[in-house]
């Protein structure tokens, strides 16, 4: 409770100690309960965002454990609805790729590599991935969609970008995916 009065007394040398004593058990808690490394990672900042910034809305009824633990498990359970919502979003932009596209392609079987390609990605940079190239969204649009930062945009599609590459096994396969990633 001496680290709750602390807290909301804006002291910086007892955040900094509660971070550091309780950041792994944080993240093994979120890793536990959702078997997402990036879940946890995403979770365990947002967990010490939010404590810092809701410190003076501390209570001094309860330990600083009790409440930094309820903390993670709302900012969990509102990550997991965001994850929800985004998998929804991207099924439906699965259903809605422009079919004229398609069709213009005459090749279903490159199409399907490249579709195969882009689903090899992790799931975050690939639902950002179609959200610019298929959606057609701008990087701040998606930023302020997912509630994450332009650059944290910019870098999942640079990435996306040089797995797509990667993967890339035939020159038609080039052709199509240049064709894509060039479809600004």
């Amino acid at each position: 409770m001496k680290n709750v009065r602390a807290l909301k007394q804006d002291c910086l040398i007892t955040y900094k100690m509660v971070y550091y004593q309780y950041h792994q058990k944080v993240y093994a808690f979120v890793a536990h309960k959702t078997s997402s490394a990036y879940l946890a990672e995403e979770v365990t900042q947002l967990t010490f965002i939010k404590l810092w910034e809701k410190r003076h809305q501390l209570s001094d009824e309860y330990n600083i454990d009790v409440q930094l633990f309820r903390i993670a498990r709302n900012a969990m359970i509102d990550e997991l609805r965001k994850d929800a919502v985004r998998n929804n979003l991207i099924n439906q932009l699965e259903r809605e790729i422009n079919q004229p596209y398609i069709d213009n392609l005459g090749d279903r079987e490159t199409l399907k590599n490249v579709n195969d390609a882009i689903e090899m990605l992790p799931p975050a940079r690939k639902m950002i991935f179609k959200l610019s190239r298929f959606n057609n969204l701008t990087n701040a649009e998606i930023a302020r969609m997912l509630s994450i930062s332009t650059k944290t945009v910019e870098n999942h599609i640079t990435l996306a970008i040089k797995q797509l590459r990667k993967s890339a096994i035939s020159t038609a396969f080039v052709f199509l995916l240049d064709a894509l990633l060039n479809n600004c």
